[in-house]
């Protein structure tokens, strides 16, 4: 007899759903188990891991599962694409929670359900017996109940996706919508311009759209006074620092201390 497995964490779905105050997190993208174990401990609320623009691939992806498990944070996935074959093996490392960046339209949020979720009502790949995600079959009724075991969300970061934020909302099974000011700003022609007027303004309208559908929206604002005026604007979560890029200020920081010189640090991502 196989011994008795603790039940599967609560989703980011049901963290927002249980929260009483926005959500705070950090991207983990160093690829180090290690360092996604420190940020795991700090007390965070989440974590993103970050496939798209990190250097994570399913192995690392899985030992960083594996080393933030013993924490009270929630791991959330940023896949690279809303490709179905990547979303399929990541779910099945036992990752809960997805993002998916660059969703653009209703079309494009539907698609990326039905990824996440078995047939009848999709298209992911039945494997539950062979992975992590169900724990190789000692999770009772993994199947049955996999949607109850997964949240996703999408990242909204285009003008484009902008004007069409409520209907990508709306979509079924899309738990959340994420703001991402960098590419949006890339696409409104004001590339590295995130605290622009016109990008501010645009993230807004999305959050509007966005909470107009009763979906929770986050962003991502390294700045502490803007995260403020997005968690003022009504983010249920945020994103409000980086592995990397602490180590890279901090570096940077002892340097100055100690070496002398210019500060080389830049504006954070």
């Amino acid at each position: 007899m196989p011994l008795p497995v603790t039940p599967l964490p609560p989703t980011f779905r049901a963290a927002l759903a249980a929260a009483d105050r926005p959500l705070a997190g950090m991207w983990v993208c160093t690829g180090s188990p290690l360092v996604a174990e420190i940020c795991a401990g700090a007390g965070l609320d989440w974590l993103l891991v970050d496939m798209e623009h990190g250097p994570n691939g399913l192995e690392s992806v899985l030992a960083q599962l594996q080393a933030v498990a013993a924490y009270p944070v929630t791991p959330v996935v940023r896949v690279p694409a809303g490709d179905a074959v990547t979303i399929k093996q990541v779910l099945d490392l036992g990752a809960q929670n997805l993002l998916v960046p660059m969703v653009s339209s209703a079309a494009e949020a539907e698609a990326v359900v039905e990824a996440v979720r078995y047939p009848p009502r999709g298209r992911r790949g039945v494997g539950s017996a062979l992975a992590r995600s169900a724990r190789w079959n000692r999770v009772d009724g993994y199947l049955a109940d996999a949607d109850e075991h997964v949240s996703l969300f999408v990242q909204v970061e285009t003008a484009a996706a902008v004007d069409t934020a409520a209907e990508i909302a709306a979509v079924d099974g899309v738990d959340g919508v994420f703001v991402g000011p960098s590419d949006l700003a890339a696409s409104m022609g004001l590339l590295g311009q995130q605290t622009h007027p016109d990008v501010v303004a645009a993230v807004l309208r999305a959050f509007d759209a966005v909470r107009g559908q009763g979906v929770p929206v986050g962003v991502n604002a390294f700045d502490p006074t803007v995260a403020d005026s997005y968690l003022e604007a009504g983010a249920s979560f945020v994103l409000v620092g980086a592995d990397v890029a602490l180590l890279a200020r901090g570096s940077e920081a002892l340097a100055t201390r100690f070496v002398g010189g210019e500060d080389p640090g830049r504006a954070g991502y």
